[in-house]
C-alpha cells in the first residue's frame, strides 16, 4: 500500500502494518486446529508438530512475501536507524507490544496442542514471536524509506517478555493486553495518514485506539475472598489531536496532542466455557478486545471525566 502526502509517497511506518501481519498469522494457524480445545497429551504428537511447523513456515513466507510486494517499494539498501521515538505520543509502541504479546498467546495455545509441555509451549511461544518480528524490523532496516527503529524493536521485545514471564511465574497470563477502537473525527483531516473509510481507520487512527492491561483481579487475592473471577479491572491509555505523526506537525495545523489515561471494568472472557469448541475458540481470540464500559477518563486538558460507555 503506497501513501501519498502533498504528491510525496508516505510509507505509515507503524503498528497498522504490525496488527495486518498478526491477522495474516491466526489465518496460517487456521489449518492446525490449534484453536480447539487442548486435548492432554502424554507427549508430543509428532503429526500435529509437523502440521503445526509446515502451517507456521508457510504463514512465515508468505507474511514475508506479501510485505515485500506491499510496503517494500524500493530494492534492499544498506542497513540504516531510523529514530521514530518521538511519532504518535507512543502509542504506536504499545500496538507492537500488543500485537507482539497476542502473537505469542496464540503461539504457545497451537504449541500446547501438539502435545508439548506448558514451559515447552510458552518459551518456544515466546522465541518464536520474537524472531518473527525481529525478522520484519530488519527487513526494515534494509528499505530506505524505513529505517530499524529501536523503540519499536524494544516493544517487539517487552511483548512476548510480558507473556512469558506471567507464564513462567503464575503458570498463566493473569494481566492481558487488550485493544479497543471508535471512530474519530480527525480521519476527516488526514486521510492518508489516519484513514479515509472505516476499514482503514480502525487499523491508522491511533486517536481512536485504547490499549489496555486488563488484570484478572481475582488471581491476586485469596480464594476466599469471593470476588468474581469473571470480572477484571483495566488501565488504558489513548491520545487525541493527533492529525500527523510528529506532534509538532500536528500544533502547526492548530492541534494540540494530549495523553488520555483511562479506568474501567472488563471480562475476562476465558472464564466462560460452553460445549462448543468453535464458541470456546471465538472467547480466546476475543479476549484480546475490551469490551464497552463505563470509564473513567483522566487527561492532560481537562483533567477527569467519565464516559457512560467507552469503547
Amino acid at each position: 500500500m503506497k501513501l501519498y502526502i502533498s504528491g510525496k509517497p508516505y510509507r505509515h511506518k507503524s503498528a497498522f502494518r504490525v496488527l495486518l501481519i498478526f491477522i495474516a498469522y491466526l489465518v496460517s494457524l487456521t489449518p492446525t486446529s490449534a484453536f480447539s480445545e487442548i486435548d492432554s497429551l502424554s507427549h508430543p504428537d509428532k503429526k500435529r508438530l509437523k502440521t503445526l511447523i509446515i502451517s507456521e513456515t508457510a504463514g512465515y513466507a508468505a507474511t514475508l512475501t506479501g510485505l515485500s510486494a506491499a510496503w517494500y517499494s524500493e530494492k534492499a539498501s544498506g542497513f540504516r536507524f531510523f529514530n521514530d521515538n518521538n511519532e504518535w505520543l507512543q502509542i504506536d509502541k504499545l500496538g507492537h507490544f500488543y500485537t507482539d504479546y497476542n502473537l505469542c498467546r496464540v503461539n504457545q495455545r497451537a504449541f500446547l496442542w501438539t502435545g508439548l509441555d506448558h514451559k515447552k509451549a510458552t518459551l518456544y511461544a515466546g522465541l518464536s514471536g520474537l524472531l518473527f518480528m525481529t525478522t520484519i524490523e530488519v527487513l526494515d532496516g534494509t528499505q530506505p524509506e524505513y529505517g530499524f527503529s529501536w523503540g519499536d524493536m524494544t516493544a517487539n521485545i517487552l511483548g512476548p517478555g510480558m507473556f512469558v514471564g506471567q507464564e513462567i511465574l503464575w503458570g498463566e497470563s493473569r494481566i492481558q493486553p487488550k485493544w479497543s477502537f471508535h471512530p474519530t473525527e480527525y480521519a476527516a483531516l488526514s486521510p492518508n495518514q489516519l484513514g479515509r473509510s472505516w476499514n482503514e481507520q480502525w487499523l491508522k487512527d491511533y486517536n481512536g485506539q485504547t490499549y489496555w492491561f486488563s488484570a484478572n483481579i481475582a488471581k491476586f487475592l485469596r480464594k476466599d475472598t469471593g470476588f468474581p473471577k469473571w470480572l477484571n479491572v483495566a488501565v488504558g491509555y489513548g491520545i487525541q489531536n493527533m492529525v500527523d505523526a510528529d506532534p509538532a506537525k500536528s500544533i502547526a495545523r492548530g492541534y494540540t496532542p494530549y495523553r488520555q489515561y483511562y479506568l474501567a471494568l472488563d471480562l475476562n472472557l476465558q472464564h466462560f466455557k460452553t460445549r462448543s469448541r468453535l464458541l470456546n475458540t471465538l472467547l480466546f481470540l476475543a479476549d484480546q478486545i475490551k469490551i464497552p464500559a463505563p470509564t473513567l477518563e483522566y487527561n492532560s486538558k481537562s483533567g477527569f471525566s467519565f464516559h457512560s460507555l467507552y469503547f
